[in-house]
């Protein structure tokens, strides 16, 4: 029990770490629909900004673990911290600018600084207490960065979109100068959220620094080499696991808003599409907090095929039905998502040992999936339509559900 209590402290610290870099990070699927219009894009311009964010994972992921292995965990954490703050920071130019690219820069070293956040916080958690409950732990942890996933569409839909959407036909009406100003206004809503981002990156990053948390080290981790990793099957078949299901489930609630006002529903505008967001994200939540429980009790590759299935099934479903059917049937996807990447990881680490900290960059890295699923959903919607463009998160979850059936499992 005292053993279990040292872990406490740590653990919470952690997990808050958790609310708050997910409730930054969901700000992006409203960001997109209003940089959209704020700079004019195509849906497969706009999807950049998952891009931008999730390409930072795929760059930095085996640096940082390399940081990390050096430098130790906590470090780790406050570097992220400082790091995600500049990328908040520099919203304020790019909304003077308007300047795409610079959004792009932006939201790219705010994912640099997440990426030591999650390379440090996931394998920490799974490590600190007792492993066969690594994956309900994880799955605790992520219920708790759910909440801030849960409210983050919310306040960024009241911050970014309007009550009453701007209709199109009144924008093309608009003088040069008055285009200008509108777009400009539009530019200026981002300056507020992400300065007080900024500004709490700093605070806990103070707070991270005077906070004794324990060292871990891996028995014989400082000898191993990265391209060791790939000797281990079931790790890099789980790293691909996460690249697909991260890739669908950010396409799909990057897309959502766009979607649902696709439908052409009565009253349906920005602002209450987003509420569909918060809804996927909240049964995530829901989910997660139940895999903390049923994770103890049921074998976690057997749930991982029971929610890939459910997540094939209600996309289908969501393409084949219109009207509020097709939009709750893809919000209900969130509940299906919730316990994936908790089990895919602690799958994917299973039997590592040394080798921990290098497999979870590895794992971390296929976040990257986020950023290569949603353009090319964005190609498809803007040549085929948005509904053709959800075929791709259901050929993302067979490749789940085949991990979770063949792929897990440990070679000798």
């Amino acid at each position: 029990m005292k053993n279990q209590n040292r872990f406490l402290v740590p653990l919470l610290v952690v997990m808050s770490l958790m609310f708050i870099w997910n409730l930054s990070r969901n700000f992006n699927d409203v960001l997109i629909p209003h940089l959209k219009r704020a700079c004019q894009l195509t849906d497969f311009q706009s999807s950049l900004v998952q891009s931008a964010f999730f390409g930072g994972y795929f760059l930095l992921a085996i640096p940082v673990g390399i940081f990390i292995r050096k430098f130790g965990y906590r470090s780790g954490m406050i570097t992220g911290l400082l790091i995600a703050s500049i990328g908040a920071f520099l919203f304020l130019p790019a909304a003077e600018t308007r300047y795409y690219p610079l959004f792009l820069g932006a939201l790219f070293i705010m994912a640099a600084g997440f990426t030591f956040l999650e390379v440090t916080a996931t394998p920490y958690i799974s490590i600190l207490g007792d492993p066969e409950k690594a994956s309900s732990r994880l799955s605790l942890a992520a219920a708790v960065g759910s909440m801030g996933a849960t409210i983050s569409p919310y306040i960024a839909s009241i911050a970014l979109l309007h009550a009453v959407d701007v209709p199109t036909e009144t924008v093309a009406k608009f003088s040069p100068d008055e285009l200008t100003n509108f777009l400009s206004s539009e530019a200026q809503l981002v300056k507020t959220p992400y300065l007080s981002l900024g500004i709490l990156f700093v605070a806990l990053s103070v707070i991270l620094f005077f906070i004794k948390l324990p060292t871990i080290q891996e028995e014989g981790e400082e000898n191993i080499k990265l391209s060791s990793i790939f000797k281990f099957k079931h790790t890099v078949l789980g790293a691909l696991g996460v690249f697909f299901y991260l890739g669908a489930e950010v396409g799909i609630v990057s897309f959502l808003i766009r979607y649902a006002k696709s439908l052409n529903i009565n009253g349906l505008g920005e602002q209450k599409a987003a509420l569909f967001i918060t809804l996927f994200m909240g049964l995530v939540l829901v989910g997660r907090l139940l895999g903390a429980y049923l994770l103890q009790k049921f074998d976690p590759a057997k749930m991982l095929v029971a929610c890939a299935s459910g997540a094939i099934v209600l996309v289908t479903i969501a393409i084949f039905t219109a009207g509020y059917v097709s939009i709750y049937a893809l919000s209900i996807v969130g509940l299906c998502t919730s316990v994936m990447y908790p089990i895919l990881f602690t799958l994917s680490i299973k039997n590592l040992g040394a080798y921990t900290k290098t497999g979870s960059s590895l794992i971390i890295m296929s976040i990257a999936g986020g950023a290569v699923i949603p353009p090319i959903m964005g190609l498809v919607s803007d040549y085929q339509g948005i509904r053709m463009a959800f075929v791709l998160p259901i050929l993302c979850y067979i490749y789940v559900l085949y991990y979770g059936r063949k792929g897990h499992k440990i070679s000798n």
